[in-house]
Order: structure tokens, then C-alpha cells, then sequence
């Protein structure tokens, strides 16, 4: 159950960190000095809430949940980001489930669930009502859209474009480097892009800078090397085109 509105005495809050009317804040929670929480928001036992957080209202916030992480990078890192990163702003009603990490300078749309044990890198974005499934992660400045179903155990990697009411399922692999770390520092990633609507199987492993195209269907296990058109099913090892997505089965159809 949440721990009922009120301050745990065995919670640690800054005293130059904004609480909202009705906040709840569990045992062992700690919320650091410049970090916002939203009006009937619940942080549960054992998280950690840092300074430049900005939690809207009635968001709830599990157990050991880490929110506004910094990056710690190696020299050289395609992810370094300068001096200063900003805030993490999660929008109102927004749940981050047990376990999950979410770092600074990211931005969670209203509504989104963060799963169990995700991570939501820096500079990310993840739109409103989205949900992260447990164990997956987006990477540093991925865009994710709105009402996107991201299933368990994803990986969408850095620079990667996912548009509105894409479905990744179990497992989906995505990369960004052709040359496995033996580019030239200062080279481009090239994240895969998922137009809206389309659909990824359970496993699929899509390479970089590959497009899927709007409604196009990626089937379980496929290996995707070149882009696929929009309404295309593809499946195989390389993925080739096999049929086209049938009008029942079209986004619209279903919403």
C-alpha cells in the first residue's frame, strides 16, 4: 500500500526542496535540496529524489527508485554533454515503478509508466501515456513518442526516433554504430527511426539508421539491414518484404 500523505520521520527531505500539497514520502526516502514534488505525489521507501528534479502532481514513485541520476561517462564518450544538463521534468500523473532510474536532463510526458528496473537516459524524451516495460531502456537522446508500448527487456538505443503508437515488443535490439566502436571520435550515431504505427516482434534486431516505415510490421526474430516501407510486413535473417499489412489491421481499426 502507499505510505498514507506525510512525511515519514525516518524520510530525509531537504530544507530548500518544494513539497506540494498531500505529497506522501515513505521510510528511508531522501529528496535533496532544489528538487519539486507535484501536489498528491507518493515517493516510496528508499528512493532517492536529487536536486533539479521537477515531479508533477499525483505522480507515485515506488520503492528505490533513483530520479535525476547525472551520467557517469568514459573520456571520449559520444554521450558527453557539457557542463550543464537541466532538469529532470516528469509530467503529472506519471508512475516510475520499483527499481527504475531516470536521469537527469530527461523528460517523461503525463501519463507514462516507467516499469521495474528501467533506465530512462539523459536527454532523452518519453511521451505522454507511453509505457517502458521492466528491465528496457531508452539511451541518451532517444525521442520516444506518445502512446508508445515499449514490452520487457527492450533496448532502444541513443538517437533513436520512435513516433506516436509504435508497439516494440519483448526484446527488441536496437544499434547505432555500423563500425562496433572503430569510427572516428566525433563521428555521428545513427539510431534506427519507427514511424508511427508500426509494429516490432518479440527479439527483432534492427541496425543503424534504418527506418521502419508507418504501419510497416517487423516480425519476431527478424535481422532488419535496409529500411522497410510503410504497411510492409518483413520477416527473416536479412528481413525481406513477404506481404503488406492488411486493413484490418491498420492503427486506426483498433482505436
Amino acid at each position: 500500500m502507499p505510505w498514507p500523505a506525510g512525511i515519514s520521520p525516518e524520510a530525509a527531505v531537504g530544507p530548500a526542496a518544494k513539497l506540494g500539497d498531500g505529497v506522501a514520502v515513505a521510510p528511508g526516502a531522501v529528496i535533496h535540496d532544489g528538487a519539486r514534488i507535484g501536489g498528491g505525489s507518493s515517493i516510496g521507501a528508499g528512493s532517492v529524489v536529487h536536486s533539479g528534479v521537477e515531479l508533477g502532481d499525483g505522480c507515485t514513485v515506488e520503492d528505490l527508485v533513483v530520479l535525476g541520476k547525472r551520467p557517469r561517462l568514459r573520456a571520449g564518450s559520444s554521450a558527453e554533454f557539457g557542463a550543464e544538463l537541466g532538469s529532470l521534468v516528469i509530467d503529472d500523473g506519471v508512475t516510475i515503478c520499483c527499481g527504475a532510474i531516470v536521469y537527469a536532463g530527461a523528460r517523461i510526458g503525463a501519463g507514462a509508466i516507467i516499469g521495474d528496473q528501467a533506465q530512462v537516459r539523459e536527454r532523452s524524451v518519453v511521451g505522454p501515456g507511453t509505457v517502458v516495460g521492466r528491465a528496457s531502456a531508452v539511451d541518451f537522446a532517444a525521442i520516444v513518442g506518445a502512446r508508445v508500448r515499449i514490452q520487457t527487456d527492450v533496448y532502444v538505443t541513443a538517437h533513436t526516433v520512435v513516433e506516436d503508437d509504435v508497439f516494440l515488443a519483448p526484446g527488441v535490439v536496437t544499434t547505432n554504430d555500423q563500425t562496433m566502436s572503430r569510427h572516428s571520435r566525433g563521428d555521428a550515431l545513427r539510431g534506427p527511426t519507427f514511424r508511427r504505427g508500426c509494429r516490432v516482434g518479440a527479439r527483432a534486431v534492427v541496425l543503424p539508421g534504418i527506418e521502419i516505415g508507418e504501419e510497416a510490421l517487423v516480425a519476431a526474430g527478424a535481422v532488419v539491414t535496409r529500411d522497410v516501407p510503410a504497411r510492409q510486413v518483413v520477416m527473416g535473417v536479412p528481413a525481406r518484404v513477404v506481404r503488406e499489412v492488411a486493413d484490418e489491421e491498420l492503427f486506426e481499426r483498433w482505436h
